[in-house]
C-alpha cells in the first residue's frame, strides 16, 4: 500500500505553526520522527521507484532529498526555529551545489504543494538558460502547451523583469522567456490528499509530466562530457 499521512501528522503541523518554539516542538519530536520524517521518507522512495523510469537523474537516497524542518535563522529577522511543513527536493544529480531543474513536494496543516522548476537560480545559471531558451524557445513552449501538463499543473510566478535583460535583442520572439528570472510550474492540492492513499500518484504524475520541462531547463547547466583519455 502506498505511502500516506495520518491524522496526527497534521495534527501535529497544525500544533507546530501555532507554537512555533523549542519548548512545544522538543517533547513532541518523536510524534514528528513517527509521524512525519518516517512516512515522508517512505513516500519519497516510493516516488524514486516510479522516478526512475522518466527521470532518473533526480533519484538519491531519500535522506538526501528530505530537507530539513529546522530553519536557518542565522540571517533572518524571523526567528521562528521549525517550517511549518515537511519537504522534499529533487535535484538532478551533477546540480546538487547549485540546484538547477528539480522536483518539490510540500506538506503542511493546510495543503499539498506539488511543484517543478528552476527557482531563483543563480546568476550564472540565470544566463545559461537564458541563452538556451534563444534557440530553444519553440521547444519549450510546446512543452508548457503540453495538454498533460496543463491539466495537472499552472505555471508559477516567473518574477519577470521590467526590461529585456541586458545583452539579449528586445524584439526576439522569446523576450518573454527571457524576461523570466525563473521557470515553473506547480499544483496545490486540499490537505485531505496528503492522508489518501493516492497521494503518491498525484506526486508522480505531476512531476512525470514536469519532467521534460526540467530536462529542458537543466540541459545548459550540465558541463560538456570530457573527452576520452583513450
Amino acid at each position: 500500500m502506498a505511502t500516506q499521512f495520518s491524522n496526527e501528522a497534521l495534527k501535529f503541523l497544525r500544533g507546530l505553526k501555532k507554537n512555533n518554539d523549542r519548548e512545544w516542538f522538543g517533547p513532541r519530536k518523536d510524534v514528528y520522527e513517527k509521524q512525519l520524517k518516517a512516512p515522508m521518507l517512505a513516500l519519497i522512495d516510493e516516488v524514486n521507484h516510479a522516478m526512475l523510469e522518466f527521470a532518473p537523474e533526480h533519484v538519491r537516497p531519500p535522506q538526501k532529498i528530505m530537507m530539513r524542518i529546522y530553519r536557518d535563522i542565522r540571517f533572518s529577522k524571523d526567528k521562528r526555529p521549525y517550517k511549518n511543513h515537511v519537504s522534499a527536493w529533487w535535484v538532478r544529480d551533477g546540480l546538487q551545489k547549485t540546484s538547477g531543474g528539480g522536483f518539490y513536494l510540500q506538506v503542511s496543516s493546510t495543503d499539498v504543494l506539488i511543484a517543478a522548476g528552476v527557482y531563483m537560480p543563480e546568476r550564472e545559471q540565470l544566463l545559461a538558460i537564458r541563452r538556451y531558451l534563444v534557440d530553444h524557445h519553440e521547444e519549450f513552449r510546446k512543452i508548457m502547451a503540453g495538454k498533460k501538463l496543463r491539466s495537472l499543473m499552472q505555471e508559477t510566478e516567473t518574477m519577470s523583469l521590467t526590461r529585456p535583460p541586458k545583452g539579449f535583442d528586445p524584439n526576439h520572439p522569446a523576450i518573454d522567456l527571457l524576461m523570466c528570472r525563473q521557470w515553473g510550474v506547480s499544483a496545490t492540492l486540499p490537505v485531505e490528499r496528503a492522508t489518501s492513499p493516492g497521494l503518491l500518484k498525484d506526486v508522480v504524475e505531476r512531476f512525470k509530466a514536469a519532467a521534460p520541462m526540467i530536462a529542458l531547463l537543466n540541459t545548459p547547466l550540465l558541463g560538456k562530457p570530457k573527452r576520452p583519455l583513450f
